[in-house]
């Protein structure tokens, strides 16, 4: 008996060992998160996926290489009309059925695939808190759990599953400030192999479409600007434009914070229209109208976020 129980004590103390041991050596959720924008950027894979948001499901497949150190990309959607994103460096180029190819400037596929696999993590650490979960099984995978959270509550959540083997994002829900699933990007099957890169065989010849001409950003000064705005939120452009067959310009300028990006839109109007506000998904569309200007904030953020900015927008002279 003595011997059962000194065997058991004994086999308790190892496997207490061996988890205390795994616990030390694994990376923080930090590292983790940095070591999934890594792979994701340098491997040789292919995802199915599938995105599913408040408009229903749609399934995909993105096939990703790095070649002579430019990054080579392809989204297709599965179902329905034939629809195609393919990258090759900093070109990103589009295809859908009934609608003129154009190619647009960039160093990623932006389109279902999760901003968080391309984002500068050390950045975002400090305005989102990264929280480990534990472990769990996504895609017949075993991955680690990760919570990332807006510190200011002032942006919408994500809880990410990270593949322990090749630390490639197997899931990633969005998440709004009560803990509802806006969004999910969930992978259904992963490939991790150089044989991947054949796909691309022939694209660096291959005639892509022409880059799409976006007007350069104005430096012009505006009367307006937002007193408030989230914590890490940076201006990316500014821009005036007219518009069609109307004498009326609207003023606009885009933030993001890396993650999230949305754009604050003013101009002039005779209307008297009150306040409304519209939320879809992660977008939501803030509008009011004061001393005959009509300001709109629209873009990836909260309703009460969005009312906020638009509240603390002051024109000069007032």
């Amino acid at each position: 008996m003595k011997q059962f129980l000194y065997a058991v004590s004994l086999l308790t103390s190892s496997l207490f060992a061996i988890h205390t041991a795994s616990a030390e050596t694994q990376p923080s959720p930090e590292a983790l998160l940095q070591q999934m924008s890594a792979a994701s950027q340098s491997l040789d894979y292919e995802l199915a996926f599938i995105s599913i948001t408040k408009q229903g499901i749609d399934s995909y497949r993105y096939r990703h290489a790095k070649t002579d150190g430019k990054q080579l990309g392809d989204l297709l959607l599965m179902d329905g009309p034939r629809r195609e994103v393919v990258q090759r460096g900093n070109d990103i180029s589009y295809f859908e059925s009934g609608l003129q190819p154009f190619t647009l400037a960039g160093d990623h596929i932006v389109d279902s695939l999760p901003e968080l696999a391309f984002s500068d993590i050390a950045q975002l650490s400090k305005y989102y808190d990264f929280i480990a979960v534990g472990r769990a099984r996504a895609a017949d995978r075993i991955s680690q759990v990760i919570r990332v959270v807006s510190r200011d509550g002032t942006r919408f959540s994500f809880i990410i599953w990270i593949d322990e083997q090749d630390k490639l994002p197997l899931r990633v829900d969005l998440l709004d400030k009560d803990g509802e699933t806006l969004e999910q990007f969930r992978v259904i099957s992963v490939t991790v192999d150089p044989g991947v890169a054949e796909a691309f065989n022939g694209i660096e010849k291959a005639n892509l479409p022409p880059l799409l001409s976006i007007p350069e950003s104005s430096t012009a000064q505006f009367n307006w600007s937002p007193k408030w705005l989230p914590e890490g939120v940076k201006e990316v452009s500014r821009s005036k434009r007219n518009l069609p067959n109307l004498p009326v310009s609207i003023e606009s300028r885009l933030f993001s914070d890396g993650v999230f990006s949305f754009s604050i839109n003013v101009n002039p109007t005779n209307n008297v229209t009150s306040e409304q506000i519209v939320r879809q998904g992660r977008r939501t569309v803030q509008t009011e109208v004061r001393n005959g200007n009509e300001i709109t904030v629209v873009g990836e953020l909260p309703p009460s976020t969005a009312k906020r900015i638009s509240d603390s927008i002051v024109f000069s002279g007032q």
